[in-house]
This record gives C-alpha cells, sequence and structure tokens, in this order.
C-alpha cells in the first residue's frame, strides 16, 4: 500500500507542472498590457546610449 501511494505522489509531482503549460487569454492579455507599459516607459524615458538600451533588451527577452 505504501509502496503505491509512493508512486501515485512520484506521478502527480511529475505531471503537475505539466498542467500550467497552456497560455489562456488572461496571460495573453497580461502579457499584452506589460508590453504597452513598456512601450510608454520608453517614449517617456528612452535609454540614454547603446548600454541601457541593451540591458532592457535583455530585460525583455528574459521576461
Amino acid at each position: 500500500m505504501r509502496k503505491l501511494s509512493l508512486q501515485v505522489l512520484s506521478a502527480l509531482v511529475l505531471l503537475v507542472p505539466l498542467a500550467a503549460c497552456n497560455e489562456g487569454p488572461a496571460e495573453r492579455a497580461g502579457r499584452s498590457i506589460d508590453n504597452a507599459g513598456s512601450a510608454i516607459r520608453d517614449a517617456v524615458d528612452p535609454p540614454r546610449g547603446p548600454a541601457e538600451r541593451l540591458g532592457r533588451d535583455i530585460d525583455r527577452a528574459t521576461r
């Protein structure tokens, strides 16, 4: 009985992260809002030089 419950628990631990892989409409809307905020920030406070521009590009790529 203990071996079976351990196997079931192991299977759940491995399968639960896969349930969160699908992107829904709320996530797409949130990403769109984030991108709009980033564009507004760049319009109000543009990057000053190539190093800052590169840093912002890296920040966007790692999100």
